[in-house]
């Protein structure tokens, strides 16, 4: 079985297990204000740029937002996020409109396991809006990554990025870390860009809240169910059963 190696300090060394960091990796929502070593994010990002990329093209451009800037950012966000629920145009759409199913469902399950554990009624309108912001605080995380990407990229590249970015939160699971990604910050796609400078042929693709995971937060609680592998998956074989 496969490892991934934890480099903690020159000549000590711990594994995880590919499945093992699979498997424990989760989207974290409530963080501790303890630093990230920016070198282990420095070594993440490098290590993780082995993930593949169709033609080798590597689409990913990345931001990492800590200390005073991330401040400055999270300052921001704070007022923008209450002027206006997101910014018109956006520079692509979230979600499907309308969502059919069974994403549908498996969305609204997602959201009501995750205010249930917050204990946030359905009909509480504005504690929903005001935990939807804290999105825009990284849940408290002392790092953010923000992923980018050229504007000529098609969709081929969109799923390079993504087997980048779950390449990160796996790197990061294995040497203790938590992670959350965050499309919700391309909700405010103008902001974003003036605040990380991106030239006009840039845009924002998602964020990422990256830290420590706050044991004592009930949120920190929520696993999401995943589909059984028959809902899915179709073996091609053979049998004539399957094919």
């Amino acid at each position: 079985m496969s490892d991934l190696i934890l480099e903690d300090s020159p000549g000590h060394e711990q594994t995880m297990t590919v499945d093992e960091a699979v498997t424990a990796r989760r989207s974290i929502r409530a963080f501790l204000p303890r630093p990230v070593p920016l070198d282990t994010v420095r070594g993440v990002l490098e290590r993780a740029a082995r993930a593949p990329s169709g033609g080798n093209l590597q689409p990913w451009r990345i931001h990492v937002v800590t200390d005073a800037p991330l401040s400055k950012l999270k300052a921001l966000m704070a007022v923008r996020a209450r002027e206006v629920p997101q910014e018109a145009p956006v520079d692509y759409e979230i979600y499907p409109t309308p969502l059919p199913e069974p994403y549908k469902a498996r969305r609204t399950a997602c959201g009501e396991a995750m205010y249930a554990l917050l204990d946030i009624a359905r009909t509480d309108r504005e504690r929903r809006w005001n935990r939807l912001r804290e999105n825009f605080q990284l849940f408290g995380a002392p790092l953010g990554l923000f992923c980018c990407v050229d504007r000529c990229m098609g969709a081929p590249q969109w799923a390079d990025l993504g087997m980048y970015l779950q390449t990160v939160m796996l790197l990061l699971k294995a040497r203790g870390l938590d992670s959350c990604a965050q499309e919700a910050w391309a909700l405010y796609p103008r902001t974003m860009a003036a605040f990380l400078r991106l030239p006009d042929d840039q845009m924002l693709f998602c964020g990422m809240a990256v830290g420590w995971a706050d044991p004592d937060a009930p949120v920190n609680r929520l696993v999401t169910e995943r589909a059984p592998l028959e809902a899915f998956v179709r073996f091609h074989t053979g049998d004539a059963d399957d094919s």
